[in-house]
C-alpha cells in the first residue's frame, strides 16, 4: 500500500474528485443486461423506444457498475481502500441511453476515525453521475473504508 496517491488523510470534508467521462454503446448495454437483466428496454433500440425510457437503455444495475469503474479508474485503485460496509442509497434518475457519455464526481460528505482501529478511517462521498446535457442520471451515497497513510506505509 505504499505510495498510494489516496489515503484517508486526502479526503476533504466538501472536497470532491472528478470521475473523468465513460462514452456508453449500444453493444456494452446488450452485452451486460444478456448476462444481468435481460428485459427487454435492455436488450432491443425498439423495445427501448417503446418503453417511457425512449430508446436502448443501460439497466441500473449496469450505470452502478459503470460507475463503479469510472471511480476505480479516478481514484480507488490508487488509494489505500479497504473496502466498504454497504452502500447507503441508490438513485436512478434518468435513463442512461446508448450515445451517452457520463460524466461524474465525488463529493466528500464526512469522514471519521474507527473507534476500535485508530489506523482506519471511514469516509461519506455522495456520488453523481451526468449525462453528456449536464443532467442527472445516478446518485449514491456510501461509506468507504480507507487506511491512514501512516498505517499504509
Amino acid at each position: 500500500m505504499t505510495g498510494k496517491t489516496w489515503a484517508y488523510d486526502d479526503f476533504v470534508e466538501g472536497g470532491s474528485v472528478d470521475l473523468g467521462s465513460k462514452f456508453v454503446t449500444a453493444e456494452e448495454i446488450v452485452e451486460f443486461a444478456s448476462e444481468f437483466d435481460p428485459q427487454p428496454m435492455h436488450l432491443d433500440e425498439d423495445a427501448g423506444k417503446a418503453s417511457i425510457l425512449g430508446g436502448l437503455s443501460a439497466s441500473g444495475w449496469h450505470t452502478c457498475a459503470m460507475f463503479m469503474r469510472m471511480m476505480c479508474d479516478a481514484f480507488l485503485l490508487d488509494s489505500t481502500s479497504q473496502g466498504a460496509p454497504g452502500i447507503d442509497y441508490v438513485r436512478w434518475k434518468r435513463p442512461v441511453l446508448a450515445g451517452d457519455t457520463l460524466t461524474g464526481k465525488s463529493t466528500v460528505l464526512a469522514k471519521r476515525l474507527s473507534k476500535s482501529r485508530p489506523t482506519l478511517g471511514f469516509v461519506t462521498c455522495r456520488h453523481e453521475l451526468f449525462n453528456q446535457k449536464g443532467e442527472q442520471v445516478l446518485e449514491l451515497e456510501h461509506t468507504g473504508m480507507f487506511l491512514k497513510r501512516e498505517a499504509a506505509a
